[in-house]
């Protein structure tokens, strides 16, 4: 039997199998609601086959966002707006959901990745001021932005308080909270980007403060129903940054406050970043990671072979595969995974028929 079409619980969320689609910014949203393209993305992936999809990075107030094109929900024209996609995508797909929730900091008010890089400044009508643990600028096409203050700081926890609540009363099953690729949580962890003097800077203890804070927050805040979890960057890929001996500190203290995943990444704070990539190339942090806490360890990074995606599990690497780019490539990869390692998944009926001869077997019926 494939390991990657078994069951996996995150806390109180049971998953039908291993595959977790992971958060990928479309930014293709409107003042922060979905759009018409998040109806057809959102509705393709949902019947994919794969365990659970996890919706893009959500920001939790407007100077959040990546870019003027993010998705929000902060407001309730968001929130009504995401509610008519899921009930959209409920009634054709079983499918369990996420949501990201997350915050740029100081890598954020950037136009939309195919009209360029850089920055946008703060008096572009696509533009805004920008925050973070430090006034300390991601690069030079950057503003440098405003380090929080204590009251900034307790405003942002109320944030993502108030977003975790409008994600749990539109249903969602699952919130991830985003403190990697460099966004402001990661910001914060980081001793690259985060130079204070306070509590919330210096030591490694003072620089988890605000990340714990949030999940403590955001735990209390919806109820035992929602998966809590948490992205992280396992390191900045620069000397002197944010590394996996401290991933591993992180881990082992949201393992010991009830997180019930941890979602593997690594880099993006910084632009000197050396990153090694090849086929799993994540996957150390990840089993890392795994061989020190109770809680799943989702892993990710260009694991995009079915057979590759079995070893990882069978070697003990990880507890659950998570696919973004490639999934995108191949929409169907859950069913071909399926047909190739001999199991079996439910697609919508209306798919039956295309069920080829070579495949026989691989789909169930509801």
């Amino acid at each position: 039997m494939s390991l990657l079409f078994s069951p996996l619980s995150l806390g109180p969320l049971e998953l039908s199998n291993r595959i977790v689609i992971a958060p990928m910014c479309q930014y293709s949203a409107h003042d922060g609601c979905v759009s018409d393209w998040h109806h057809i993305h959102l509705g393709n992936l949902a019947l994919s086959g794969a365990g659970l999809l996890i919706l893009e990075a959500t920001a939790v107030e407007s100077r959040g966002r990546i870019s003027h094109a993010d998705l929000g929900l902060w407001n309730d024209d968001q929130e009504a707006a995401l509610a008519a996609l899921l009930a959209s995508v409920r009634r054709w797909s079983p499918m369990p959901v996420g949501i990201q929730l997350a915050h740029a900091g100081r890598k954020a008010s950037t136009p939309r990745p195919w009209d360029g890089g850089g920055a946008i400044a703060a008096d572009h009508p696509d533009g805004w001021s920008t925050v973070s643990a430090s006034a300390l600028a991601y690069d030079d096409a950057h503003a440098v932005p405003q380090a929080l203050d204590g009251e900034g700081i307790d405003a942002l926890v109320e944030h993502f308080v108030a977003t975790a609540r409008r994600a749990e009363r539109l249903g969602l099953d699952l919130v991830e909270i985003h403190a990697a690729h460099g966004y402001l949580l990661h910001q914060f962890l980081s001793p690259l980007s985060n130079t204070r003097d306070d509590a919330y800077g210096g030591s490694l203890e003072n620089r988890m403060r605000l990340v714990l804070r949030v999940f403590d927050a955001v735990r209390a805040a919806v109820s035992t129903k929602v998966a809590v979890g948490m992205r992280i960057s396992a390191t900045d890929w620069v000397e002197g940054g944010w590394d996996i001996g401290q991933s591993l500190a992180l881990a082992r203290a949201l393992d010991a406050r009830g997180c019930q995943f941890i979602h593997v990444s690594s880099g993006g704070l910084d632009p000197r970043q050396q990153i090694a990539t090849g086929p799993g190339y994540q996957l150390p942090f990840a089993e890392a990671i795994k061989a020190q806490v109770r809680m799943p360890v989702i892993a990710v990074g260009m694991i995009t072979q079915p057979r590759q995606a079995e070893a990882v599990l069978v070697d003990g690497q990880a507890d659950a595969i998570a696919l973004a780019r490639g999934i995108l490539y191949d929409p169907r990869w859950p069913w071909h995974a399926a047909a190739e390692l001999g199991a079996t998944l439910v697609p919508a009926p209306q798919y039956l028929r295309c069920e080829p001869p070579e495949a026989r077997g691989v789909f169930a019926r509801r």
